[in-house]
């Protein structure tokens, strides 16, 4: 099955939603290839980062379920290639 690269954001307002986004990224592990998250406590919140390489549906579906959990905010974006190019020199 055809795979593209696509980094998920997600902004996090309530620590109350951690556990949940935890949760939910667990499920999908197998296609995550890193992530990152940083707290920033001036403004209370923390911002995570995901690199995901998955199929479009799977893709859709964990920016949804992440994007219906209260007090989280998610965008994705996806690379503008499906297969990865030879690197130059």
């Amino acid at each position: 099955m055809e795979t593209r690269i696509a980094l998920i954001g997600i902004i996090v307002e309530n620590k109350d939603s951690v556990e949940k986004i935890n949760g939910i990224l667990h499920e999908y592990g197998e296609h995550i290839v890193g992530r990152m998250g940083v707290p920033y406590k001036p403004k209370n919140v923390s911002v995570i980062s995901v690199i995901i390489d998955a199929p479009n549906s799977v893709i859709s579906a964990l920016s949804g379920k992440l994007g219906m959990i209260p007090h989280v905010n998610v965008k994705t974006v996806y690379s503008k290639i499906n297969e990865p190019l030879e690197m130059q020199d």
